[in-house]
């Protein structure tokens, strides 16, 4: 050892040699050996040695006791390594995959920890064994040789342990019984021999001995533990253990419960899993099914019966906050407990790195001279634990010890929060949709509680709550860290440690006042960003008006007006989290300053040594972190509060039918055995959950009670019922009954309480008085609501609703319900998935596949509430022949019809009219007729008029196909749902080879390097350079800062051991001031670096954000039509929405966390290569393993990121669907099945997550590791050089405290890596979106040669022209020729799809004219530039579309016309009164796409809207398909006076409609086929036009 050789002539000065072993010889005990060479042997080659000594027997002798020692660990190696090798070999990889045969013997944790504490001791020993060893000349093997033995047989004994464990075969554990008995009793023979010979506890040998002995005998007796309770060896009968039922199950792959300690610790079973997800991506399969301790089942019950006891507890408020607070920590308290003990465990042990470096430089600067140690006894040296930690490599070493535990145990400290606030997230959505099923209906009906509300509490409360679990053990960490790092200080540094700990105190109040101002900030933002994606939205979903109209750059500064708006809140964002970075990075520096300063000058002769200084350094470091969570603990918590008391509300509110339950408790349970443990073909799960429903569901909740006499389904004597309990009865005095396996009919009014009687029968009404009775048991009801209610599924499975498949029975009711026309145009047929609310539908086919519904279940009742009123009247009379007739009625099922239609009451068997809430009269029509002639005539005349109606619309109805195919090919081709945009754009490789699996893998492996650059180059030619420039300089400022401290507080050693050698008291003081001017000075600079880095950052983000989205906006409004038919509109909003988030507020904070740790760590490392050399070396093996962890953890964390992603939206969608179909789900009795589909989403949501915390605890805990092997070397080496090439002490502390730095920043470094990936999609995305090509609005003929009233007489001119919608598609026109004259009317018809809409769009060059062209008033359309163009003419397109803003914004966006034009437009649409009625007449607000008008008005204003322009031309596709018969008529006559001298194109949807015109072009496939005036062509027999109008009358 160096220190050995320091000074060998202290040896036979200083050292009394006490021999116990022998008579006091002089010969044998002063004699020094006269050979300085040091050979090797077991017992040392002294001359004279005590070693072998064996006078007072063999075991008074230590060398044998030793060597005795070595044969347990010898036996244990000899007899396992075969069985190992051998026995589990072959089967080892089978052992890995299947853990079928897991299970956990008796005190298998504490075996684990036992092990663990061995391991550490007999470190402890080898160590003070060189240790002790050091300071004598020969080399004593048996005083650490043992315990190397021993070292290797306890890794031996637990790897053995391990196998034997997982295979499940106890009887081999035999070996290690004997292993621990003999290890037991060799130890004890020891620990007895030290106490005859006098060795004491202030021997630490003596000391470890002791412990091994106890270690040793736990060992055994956890040994006998097992022997007992599994019986396999000394018993008679053996008992057989089955592994877990989850292990059982191969489906279960989340294996975090049932693994081993160590695995547990380091997440070793997750290699596999990120392996794999390196060769393919992760899904729902790969993750497999939770735990069954983990299920939201689980959880729930367990959350449940807390409630339960808190209710028991306090019975006046049992949902109340504190109640609910109560419930939630003695259900989920255990584990938070646990965390927090973990969290405060490694928090203290984060303080042996400080004291370490204090140590080390302390020893390092006396030249690691170790106190010499003053007894021998046994013939060898004893040292004091004094002496073995005055060591500095004993030192490094156990720091290395330390900072593993701390990780490790840090890691399972936040592994347990965020399960437990996982569990906890999963139970309280449970609970909340329990509370749902139960929801009185009322409560949403009267607004007290909105769908949107109850998804907020799902996804935002929820997450909050679940948040502060995760936080909560930092509000005891916290405390504990603070005082001890403050009392650490003061310990260093006197009193001037508590000015820098002030510094730190006050300023963080400012900090906690800064994220208030940022969370305000994120919030106006957040408004701000809602109004600019509700214009976004209604811009894209307008684009075809706003290109006819030349309106786009309307839209386009509105859209950036707010923008402007919410890059002004932006900022405020972005200076406030400037501010905050720069507080993390200045506070540390400002209070390191301030007390190194004042401890220099204050304190006058205080101890400035660069132990002190460094250990100083690293404790402010630790100390700033609680600090700065602060701010977050205490948001978080606050935010808890307020989730807590919404919950709290929610759970209070009403509930349905609580106060009438009359059933009795075994008929409750009968119905639930009945309608609910059905078996399911859906969950596909060995082991359905449905039966633990039953047993925590609530007891049903409606009435039933069973009368005599079979000849009525539904009875209600005197019922009065009322939607809330305060309010006035909805409905009174209710006495009907329903007969038995017969169709009645409710008709009356509107708003007379029809739908309400439906739900009070369903008991969704509160019944004040009176009785329902249902005659049976009331069993599940096909409800069809009159409001169509469908799920985010197939078509197939909403029709169909979890009942068995029946396919005859479901071709039915498709033909029943005229549904196989629309299913053959959907995409995927009946599999198509329907949007959420069935957004893809048009509302007669959300209507009909609710009533397909209805009519496909096998229910004996069926309740239809108003079916037929989203259908024409061919589809009514189809529907009702068909379905409620033919399948129903002839099927002897009980029929309630709703309706309007009255044409079919001659085939009720049974109505009821009701009128103002009450039952007017009741009967079959006969009766009616008899006793109410007077309401019988009237019927009959609205009959009359409804039939004649249906033989108008028969004709024209019986193409049904190919209108819908028109309706169906624009809904697709632009709406298409959000889900079909799963961010394909990231997966494709931007080689030809797409489908390549090989080349997509290494695409996912790959960093998205282009986008980075496109980020980084939008910054701007100043931005980008100010950005890395200031990052390099203040990291280069930061370590010149701490490498001045090295050499300040060197410089002050130097100087004491100076003034210490010459010994002159007389000697001038060290001279602080020019250091702390230097140290002052560089502390300054640095914190101006830290401000300038922050703001830059975010600068260059708020620069970046604002350029992308402006071209993105451009690049989008300009797009052509084709663009928008053919991208779904989801995923356009998406690149505004959720990809321009995260480049505002996400991209920025990610870069500058990323730059930071990548500087930190590359700076930290230079640093440790300056100071040791040798680091080097070792750095290779450590970055080789570094690179690959980060590349395999970057691939599975994105997937698995994107997989929780993509699980919360269906949980979401079932919330919200649930809520909208509450009485449907409720009517069918299907709550125990929706209930079990929220447990399946919530456990692939919880699932996700978990894996996910898992991903992220097995990269940090692999970083730690790496770094606390960085603090190894960089220890070992600099300790090393130091005594040898007299290295400062200084620099060894420089070098240890940014060695710590490395194990905190490393992880840091690769999980911001990994979330800038992910980030990066988004500017990958847009930058997609930005390569679209844009409109040629360019024209050839400049403005100056367009006449300024161009065209001023409308005349039109087609010659030979052929148009298509794409250059790869088929011509929609082909060599289409005419003459239009000025002033001429035209009208246009044909069958859908022969080319009249592609006609009137050939006008405004919407489609691609590659042949021919259309001259209007002498000028070639296709030379003016596209805003003249289309600025010039007038459309009117068949859907209506209108904006929110005011009636004035949507007749004239463009501000040109006055008050009187506007009212003369409204007066020609028809519409002049409908405004003058509303508040503010033509300011009056327009909601969202119009929906505060009907769909008819909507398209009246579309028409005001044309007139408003007062165009020569104006077209109308199909303009009036909307307006009834009457008012379609008016118009007709208006656009013929008030255009009489304008040129007017129609496209006709009625043929009659165009019968006045001067010309008829008729229409087929894309070509004229014929072309007259209309009496001309009506006087041709054969004339197809003439058979369109025969057809129409």
């Amino acid at each position: 050892m160096p220190g050995r050789e320091a000074n060998p002539a202290a040896f036979s000065a200083a050292t009394v040699y006490v021999c116990v072993d022998a008579p006091p010889s002089p010969a044998r005990c002063a004699q020094r050996p006269s050979s300085s060479t040091m050979s090797l042997a077991f017992c040392g080659n002294e001359n004279n040695s005590a070693a072998y000594n064996v006078e007072k027997g063999v075991l008074n002798n230590g060398c044998f006791v030793d060597a005795l020692n070595v044969v347990p660990h010898v036996f244990l190696l000899f007899i396992t390594f075969p069985i190992l090798f051998i026995g589990w070999g072959s089967q080892s990889s089978k052992v890995h995959i299947h853990h079928s045969t897991w299970l956990h013997f008796p005190g298998h944790n504490l075996r684990w920890i036992l092990t663990f504490i061995l391991l550490f001791v007999l470190v402890c020993e080898i160590a003070e064994g060189i240790v002790s060893d050091g300071v004598s000349e020969s080399r004593h093997l048996h005083l650490y040789m043992p315990a190397g033995m021993a070292f290797l047989a306890a890794i031996t004994s637990v790897v053995y342990y391990h196998n034997i464990e997982t295979s499940n075969f106890p009887k081999l554990l035999i070996a290690l019984l004997f292993y621990w008995t003999l290890a037991f009793i060799t130890k004890t023979i020891k620990f007895v021999k030290f106490c005859d010979n006098g060795v004491g506890f202030s021997q630490l040998r003596f000391c470890l001995t002791g412990l091994l002995v106890i270690l040793y005998g736990m060992l055994l007796s956890v040994e006998i533990n097992v022997i007992r309770v599994r019986r396999y060896v000394f018993f008679k009968t053996p008992k057989e253990v089955k592994p877990p039922e989850d292990l059982q199950d191969l489906g279960v792959r989340f294996l975090q419960p049932f693994v081993n300690l160590l695995s547990k610790g380091t997440y070793w079973w997750m290699n596999t899993f990120i392996k794999t997800a390196h060769k393919k991506p992760i899904d729902l399969k790969a993750i497999g099914k939770l735990p069954i301790a983990m299920r939201a089942l689980t959880n729930y019950i367990r959350l449940n019966e807390a409630f339960e006891a808190q209710k028991n507890k306090r019975s006046p408020y049992p949902q109340g906050s504190k109640s609910i607070w109560c419930a939630l920590c003695w259900a989920f308290g255990r584990p938070l407990v646990l965390s927090s003990t973990f969290r405060i465990l490694a928090d203290l042990l984060g303080f042996a790195g400080p004291l370490c470096i204090s140590g080390i430089v302390h020893h390092v600067g006396k030249g690691n001279n170790t106190i010499r140690p003053q007894i021998k006894i046994l013939g060898v040296f004893f040292i004091s634990s004094q002496e073995f930690l005055a060591n500095a490599y004993v030192l490094a070493v156990l720091l290395f010890f330390a900072l593993l535990l701390q990780r490790t145990i840090l890691q399972a400290s936040y592994y347990v929060a965020i399960e437990t606030g996982i569990n906890l997230r999963g139970a309280i959505q449970t609970k909340i949709y329990n509370k749902i099923m139960q929801l009185s209906t009322s409560n949403m009906s009267m607004g007290e509680m909105s769908a949107g509300q109850i998804c907020n509490l799902v996804a935002i409360d929820t997450n909050q709550l679940m948040w502060f679990f995760f936080l909560c053990p930092n509000l005891w960490a916290m405390p504990v860290q603070i005082i001890v790092g403050v009392l650490l200080l003061y310990y260093l540094l006197g009193i001037s440690a508590l000015i820098g700990a002030v510094v730190i105190i006050v300023l963080a109040p400012v900090q906690y006042f800064v994220a208030t101002k940022l969370s305000q900030a994120q919030r106006s933002t957040l408004e701000y960003s809602n109004e600019r994606l509700k214009k976004t939205n209604e811009m894209l979903r307008g684009i075809k008006l706003l290109k006819l109209y030349a309106w786009e750059h309307i839209f386009h500064s509105s859209v950036e007006e707010t923008r402007q708006k919410e890059m002004t809140s932006l900022k405020a964002f972005a200076l406030y989290t400037s501010i905050s970075i720069f507080m993390n990075a200045a506070i540390p520096i400002a209070a390191v300053l301030t007390t190194f300063v004042v401890h220099a000058h204050l304190t006058g002769n205080a101890d400035f040594s660069p132990s002190v200084a460094f250990a100083s350094l690293s404790l402010f470091h630790i100390l700033v972190t609680p600090l700065f969570l602060l701010s977050s603990v205490v948001r978080s918590t606050v935010k808890a509060l307020v989730s807590v008391q919404k919950l709290s509300e929610f759970l209070s509110s009403e509930e349905i039918g609580e106060e009438h339950d009359k059933c009795s408790e075994p008929r409750c349970a009968d119905n639930h055995s009945k309608y609910q443990v059905v078996p399911l073909k859906v969950v596909n799960r060995k082991r359905p959950a449905r039966e633990d429903w039953n047993n925590y569901s609530s007891h049903m909740r409606r009435p039933v009670n069973i009368t005599e006499g079979d000849d009525f389904c539904v009875k209600i004597t005197n019922g009065f019922f009322t939607w809330t309990p305060e309010g006035s009865a909805t409905l009174s005095n209710i006495d009907i009954r329903i007969p038995q396996g017969q169709l009645t009919m409710i008709v009356g009014q509107v708003g007379c309480g029809k739908s309400s009687l439906l739900l009070a029968t369903l008991g969704e009404m509160q019944k004040t008085s009176g009785n329902v009775f249902w005659n049976r048991k009331r069993g599940s009801v096909a409800y069809a609501s009159q409001k169509p209610w469908l799920l985010n599924a197939t078509v197939e499975e909403n029709i169909i609703f979890e009942s068995p498949f029946n396919k005859q029975r479901y071709k039915a009711v498709i033909d029943a319900c005229s549904l196989q026309p629309d299913i053959d145009i959907l995409p995927h047929g009946d599999q198509t998935q329907i949007g959420e609310r069935g957004i893809n539908l048009s509302g007669g086919q959300r209507q009909r596949i609710s009533v397909a519904r209805a009519l496909y279940q096998q229910t004996n009742v069926v309740f239809l509430d108003d079916p037929f009123s989203a259908l024409d009247i061919h589809l009514s009379d189809h529907l009702m022949q068909e379905g409620i007739l033919k399948m129903l009625r002839e099927d002897k099922r009980t029929i309630i019809l709703v309706t309007h239609k009255l044409q079919y009451l001659p085939h009720a068997d049974w109505i009821i009219t009701m009128k103002d809430g009450t039952i007017q009269r009741e009967g079959t029509l006969k009766d009616i007729q008899k006793s109410e002639s007077e309401l019988f005539e009237h019927w009959k005349t609205l009959m009359n008029r409804q039939d004649q109606e249906l033989e108008k619309e028969t004709i024209i109805e019986r193409k049904p196909v190919l209108e819908r195919k028109n309706l169906r090919r624009t809904r697709y081709s632009r709406e298409a749902l959000l889900k079909d945009d799963e961010e394909d754009e990231e997966e494709i490789t931007e080689s030809d080879d797409d489908d390549n699996l090989s080349s997509v893998l290494h695409q996912r492996a790959k960093m998205p390097w282009r986008a980075c650059g496109k980020y980084l180059s939008s910054a701007g030619i100043l931005l980008l350079p100010l950005l890395v420039l200031s990052q390099l300089l203040k990291h280069t400022v930061m370590v010149a800062i701490d490498y001045w401290l090295a050499q300040w507080t060197s410089d002050v050693i130097s100087a004491k051991s100076d003034v210490e050698q010459k010994n002159c008291s007389a000697c001038q003081e060290f001279n602080h001031s020019r250091y702390s001017r230097v140290f002052s000075i560089l502390c300054c600079l640095g914190i101006i670096l830290c401000l300038v880095t922050s703001i830059a950052v975010e600068w260059t983000g708020l620069k970046v954000a604002k350029k992308l989205h402006y071209c993105l906006l451009n690049k989008i409004i300009l797009a052509p039509m084709r663009f928008f038919e053919t991208t779904p509109l989801g995923s356009i909003l998406n690149r505004f929405s959720a990809d321009c988030n995260t480049i505002d507020q996400h991209i920025p904070a990610t870069l500058e966390c990323l730059s930071r740790s990548t500087l930190l760590c590359v700076s930290a490392l230079a640093v440790i290569s300056f100071v040791t050399p040798m680091f080097l070396i070792a750095l290779l093996p450590l970055a080789i393993i570094c690179y690959f962890i980060q590349k395999y953890f970057r691939v599975a964390s994105r997937d698995l990121q994107q997989l929780d992603d993509s699980t919360q939206l269906p949980l979401l969608c079932h919330f919200s669907e649930t809520v909208e179909g509450l009485t449907t789900i409720r009517a069918f009795r299907y709550e125990g099945r929706f209930r079990q589909k929220l447990l399946e989403y919530t456990d692939s949501n919880n699932i996700a997550s978990l894996f996910l915390t898992a991903a992220n605890r097995w990269l940090e805990v692999r970083m730690e590791y790496i770094g606390a092997c960085v603090v190894l070397i960089a220890a070992v080496t600099s300790i090393t050089k130091s005594l040898y090439n007299q290295l400062s002490s200084g620099l060894v502390g420089l070098g240890l405290t940014y060695a710590l730095m490395v194990s905190n920043y490393l992880n840091w470094m690769v999980r911001n890596l990994a979330d800038m990936e992910i980030q990066l999609g988004a500017v990958k995305r847009i930058n997609g979106l930005l390569k679209t090509e844009a409109e040629n609005y360019e024209g050839l003929l400049s403005p100056s040669q367009i006449p300024q009233n161009w065209p001023a007489r409308g005349e039109i001119q087609i010659q030979n022209l052929s148009v298509r919608y794409d250059s790869n598609l088929k011509p929609v026109l082909k060599h289409v020729s005419a003459h239009i004259s000025p002033g001429q009317k035209i009208g246009i018809c044909g069958r859908t799809g022969s080319g009249k809409s592609s006609f009137s769009l050939a006008f405004f060059r919407m489609v691609d004219t590659f042949e021919g062209r259309i001259i209007i008033d002498g000028i070639d359309i296709a030379k003016l530039p596209l805003q003249t163009l289309r600025s010039r003419l007038s459309i009117i397109l068949q859907d209506p579309i209108l904006f929110s803003g005011t009636i004035r914004f949507n007749l004239d966006p463009e501000k040109k016309c006055t008050d009187s034009m506007l009212w003369e437009a409204l007066e020609i649409a028809q519409l002049k009164h409908v405004v003058k009625a509303l508040p503010g007449g033509l300011d009056a607000i327009v909601t969202e796409g119009g929906e505060n008008f009907s769909q008819g008005q909507r398209q009246l204003f579309c028409l005001a809207r044309a007139f408003v322009r007062k165009t020569s031309i104006f077209i109308m596709d199909e303009a009036t398909a909307s307006i009834d018969m009457a008012t379609e008529n008016i118009l007709q006559k208006v656009v013929m006076t008030a255009f009489a001298d304008r040129t007017v194109v129609t496209i006709a949807h009625r043929v009659h409609t165009i019968l006045n015109a001067d010309l008829v072009i008729v229409m087929k496939r894309g070509v004229i086929l014929e072309y007259d005036k209309p009496e001309v062509l009506l006087e041709q027999e054969d004339s197809v036009f003439a058979s369109f109008v025969q057809a129409d009358k």
